[in-house]
C-alpha cells in the first residue's frame, strides 16, 4: 500500500466516522467493511496487498495497547474470573464444539478433516467487539456486561493465536496430537507473555518519571507499544498478551498514583487519534482482502456455521456464568446472550485466516471463502442485531 493510498483510504474513514456520529443503528468498522468491498473493484485500490504481516505487527500493537491501557484494571480485578475463563478453557472447549459440529455437517457442502474444521473454528473463535462496546455501554443497565466482553476479547486474541499455531502445525506435518505438549506450550506462550508484560509495564510506569515533558513520554509510550510487542515474539512468547499486559499494568499503576496525570491526558489524545485512524484504515483493508474470496456458492454454508457458532458460544457463556457464584446471582439468560452475540469476529479472525492462506501456499480457497464469508456474516448480523437485541432484552 503505497502512501498516497493510505491518505486516500483514511479521508474515507474520516469522512465516514464523521456521517454517523451516533453509531447507534450502524457501527462504523462494518460500513467501511463494505466500503472496502466496493473499492476493491476500482483498479486504484484492487493493487493493494492485504498481508498477514501487516495486520498483525502494523495495525495489532496500537489497538491492543490503547484498548489494554483505557481499561479499567478496578473492572479487570472484580471480573477476572470470568474473562479468564472464557479467554482460556471457554476458547479451547467453543473450538471444539464448533469444530466437531462444522465436522459433521460439512459432507454436502465441503471436503473438510476433523483437523481442517477444528482450524475453521480456531480462526472464528477470537472476538473483535470494538464496533459493539460503546452500543453496550449505552444500552444495557449492566456495564459488567461491556466489561466482561471487552476483557475477554483483550485475552482471547493471544490464546486463540497459541491454539491456532498449534492446530496449524498438527495440520501441516500431520503429527499425532499430544496433550501434554499442548499444554506445555500454551502455558510457556501464555504465561510468558503475561510476565513479560507485567514486567515492561511496571518499568514503563517508572520510567515515566524520569520527564515530566508528555511529548518524551508519549513517544516511550509507542517504544512500549511496538517494543514489547516484537520483544515478546522474539523471545517465543505471545506479542499479543504481553502488549495487553502490558497496557492494563501501565493503566493500573497511574490510577494507582496519579502522580502524572498529565501524562493519562496526552496518552488519550495521542492514543485515541491513533486508535480511529488504524480502525479506519483496518477495516477498509479487510474489505478489499475478503473482496476476491467471497464465492456465491459457499454462503448458504457460511450462514450454517455462523448459527452454530452462535449457538455454542452462547451455551458456553451460559455454562461459564454458572461457575461463577457471584455471576449466577445477578446474571440471567439475557446477559449471557448478550455477552453471546457481542463476541463478533474480526480483526483477528482475517489475520488467521491470511496467515493459513501464507502457511498452505495459499490453501484452498473453498476453505478461505467459507472463512472470510462467516467472518463478514458475523460482522454484519452481530453489529447490526446488538442494539435492537440489547434494547429488547433489557426491557424485559
Amino acid at each position: 500500500m503505497s502512501i498516497t493510498q493510505g491518505i486516500v483510504l483514511l479521508f474515507i474513514g474520516f469522512l465516514i466516522f464523521t456521517l454517523d456520529k451516533k453509531q447507534e443503528n450502524i457501527p462504523v468498522p462494518t460500513v467501511l467493511v463494505f466500503i472496502g468491498i466496493g473499492l476493491s473493484f476500482i483498479p486504484y485500490f484492487s493493487s493493494i496487498e492485504v498481508t498477514e504481516h501487516m495486520i498483525y505487527n502494523v495495525f495489532l500493537p496500537p489497538l491492543l495497547f490503547v484498548s489494554a491501557y483505557r481499561f479499567s484494571p478496578a473492572q479487570l480485578k472484580k471480573n477476572i474470573g470470568i474473562i479468564l475463563f472464557l479467554a482460556t478453557a471457554g476458547l479451547v472447549v467453543t473450538i471444539g464444539a464448533l469444530g466437531g459440529l462444522v465436522y459433521l455437517i460439512s459432507g454436502p457442502f465441503l471436503s473438510i478433516s476433523f483437523l481442517g474444521a477444528l482450524l475453521l473454528a480456531a480462526i472464528l473463535t477470537p472476538t473483535d467487539p470494538v464496533s459493539v462496546v460503546s452500543i453496550l455501554k449505552t444500552t444495557t443497565n449492566n456495564e459488567e456486561i461491556a466489561d466482561v466482553v471487552e476483557g475477554e476479547s483483550l485475552l482471547n486474541d493471544g490464546t486463540s493465536i497459541v491454539v491456532f499455531t498449534f492446530l496449524l502445525e498438527l495440520y501441516t506435518t500431520q503429527q499425532e496430537f499430544s496433550l501434554s505438549s499442548f499444554l506445555g506450550e500454551f502455558a510457556f506462550v501464555f504465561a510468558g507473555g503475561i510476565l513479560l508484560g507485567i514486567t515492561c509495564g511496571w518499568l514503563v510506569s517508572k520510567g515515566v518519571h524520569y520527564t515530566h515533558n508528555k511529548e518524551y513520554q508519549v513517544m516511550l509510550s509507542i517504544v512500549m507499544a511496538y517494543g514489547l510487542f516484537h520483544l515478546a515474539e522474539a523471545a517465543g512468547v505471545s506479542g499479543v498478551l504481553a502488549t495487553v499486559a502490558g497496557g492494563l499494568m501501565l493503566s493500573f499503576e497511574y490510577g494507582r498514583t496519579n502522580k502524572e496525570e498529565h501524562f493519562k491526558e496526552a496518552l488519550d489524545g495521542f492514543w485515541g487519534v491513533v486508535e480511529i485512524s488504524a480502525l479506519s484504515l483496518l477495516f477498509l483493508l479487510i474489505g478489499i482482502a475478503a473482496s476476491s474470496y467471497l464465492q456465491t456458492s459457499i454462503w448458504g454454508f457460511a450462514f450454517l456455521v455462523f448459527g452454530l457458532s452462535i449457538v455454542v458460544r452462547v451455551l458456553v457463556v451460559s455454562g461459564t456464568s454458572s461457575l461463577f457464584p457471584s455471576w449466577r446471582k445477578h446474571m440471567s439468560w439475557r446477559e449471557s446472550i448478550i455477552i453471546s452475540w457481542s463476541g463478533l469476529k474480526g480483526t483477528m479472525s482475517v489475520f488467521l485466516i491470511l496467515r493459513f492462506q501464507i502457511e498452505q501456499a495459499g490453501g484452498s480457497s473453498l476453505f478461505l471463502s467459507l472463512a472470510f464469508a462467516t467472518v463478514l456474516i458475523s460482522l454484519v448480523i452481530q453489529s447490526l442485531g446488538i442494539y435492537p437485541l440489547s434494547k429488547r432484552l433489557e426491557s424485559h
